[in-house]
């Protein structure tokens, strides 16, 4: 099973926010941003810090699937 976070990305875009103004706002490095673009697993610390920021759910932010990369 794999993850997409795709969905992260039509929020971002839906609310005018860049990569930059999310790892600035939810204090993480450039290297989550660029694990999130590969859909390649993040820490669950991570991920909350996301959800916090946006003020969303895990379920707003990613998704899993069923292929494999």
């Amino acid at each position: 099973m794999a993850v997409t976070y795709k969905k992260l990305f039509h929020i971002l875009i839906d609310r005018g926010i860049t990569n930059a103004e999310l790892m600035e706002r939810a204090d993480f490095s450039a290297n989550i941003i660029t694990r999130i673009k590969h859909d390649h697993y993040i820490s669950l610390d991570s991920i909350e810090k996301i959800c916090k920021t946006l003020n969303c759910g895990v379920d707003d932010i990613l998704e899993f699937t069923d292929e494999e990369k």
